[in-house]
């Protein structure tokens, strides 16, 4: 039990020593520098999505999918492609004009995929009405590099309140 501790603490101290790390010249490692490239295309990505959502384009979302990606919203059923996809986002823009922000908490690359832990706030506004609400809730994406592009694959979130 003991060795298995101290092994887990030494390899989480390394770990973080490596992502901390410089060099002599004092450039990083560079397979922290692709990390860091990777982390800002997958920033684009959201950014395209939330402009997207704000447009309530469906095509241009579900562009930003995989083609075997899988939506999970809050009670709602599962899509899963991008033709379901499109589907779901489609009726979502018939019903409410999105506008809102994302805030990453964070962002962890392992090699042709990474996981994304964020937060959105902002309005939706009923179509039918034009009566305006918060939206805010938590969200977690799973991305791919597919033909050296990063790609939504796995999309959920829920409510925050």
């Amino acid at each position: 039990m003991k060795t298995s501790l101290f092994a887990a603490a030494l390899f989480l101290s390394l770990t973080s020593l490596q992502s901390k790390a410089m060099t002599l010249s004092g450039e990083r490692p560079v397979s922290v520098t692709v990390a860091d490239n990777d982390k800002a295309a997958i920033e684009k990505v959201i950014t395209a999505y939330r402009d997207a959502l704000k447009e309530a384009n469906a095509s241009r979302v579900v562009a930003l999918y995989t083609k075997d990606a899988v939506l999970m919203p809050p009670g709602a059923p599962t899509a899963v492609g991008q033709e379901q996809v499109k589907a779901t986002y489609e009726y979502v823009f018939s019903a409410i004009k999105l506008d809102i922000n994302f805030s990453i908490d964070d962002i962890v690359v392992n090699g042709n995929s990474a996981i994304v832990r964020s937060t959105s706030k902002g309005t939706a506004v009923v179509n039918a009405n034009g009566q305006s609400a918060p939206e805010e809730n938590r969200e977690l994406f799973v991305f791919q590099k597919v033909g050296g592009q990063w790609k939504i694959a796995r999309y959920m979130y829920n409510k925050t309140k």
